[in-house]
């Protein structure tokens, strides 16, 4: 079963259901809509959910639109969000990085 890691803080926003969408990018488990997949704990690779992707999109940062921001955590600002995720993949991020907005639900 293909698996999806986050952070546990933002594992517990998942639990709470607050945070309905995840953003990867440099993605290589090509995840694809109808997928079950294990979510784990980063720093512990602890299974804390199971659930079901329900859409997946690729665009570009500067082409993100409201819907695809809706059920994500918020950031102060787009120098913020580069930020969090060029130290998530140890790589430069910029409005041109594309990203694969997933949509899921716990199931």
């Amino acid at each position: 079963m293909k698996t999806l890691k986050f952070r546990k803080e933002l594992s517990e926003l998942i639990l709470k259901n607050e945070k309905t969408t995840t953003w990867r990018i440099f993605d290589d488990k090509n995840i694809e809509e109808g997928d079950t997949m294990q979510f784990l704990v980063w720093e512990t690779k602890e299974v804390f959910a199971k659930a079901r992707i329900t859409k997946v999109i690729e665009k570009k940062f500067k082409d993100l639109e409201e819907e695809d921001l809706e059920g994500h955590e918020k950031f102060a600002s787009k120098e913020e969000m580069y930020a969090t995720y060029s130290t998530y993949y140890d790589k430069t991020v910029d409005e041109n990085t594309v990203v694969k907005i997933i949509k899921f639900e716990l199931i």
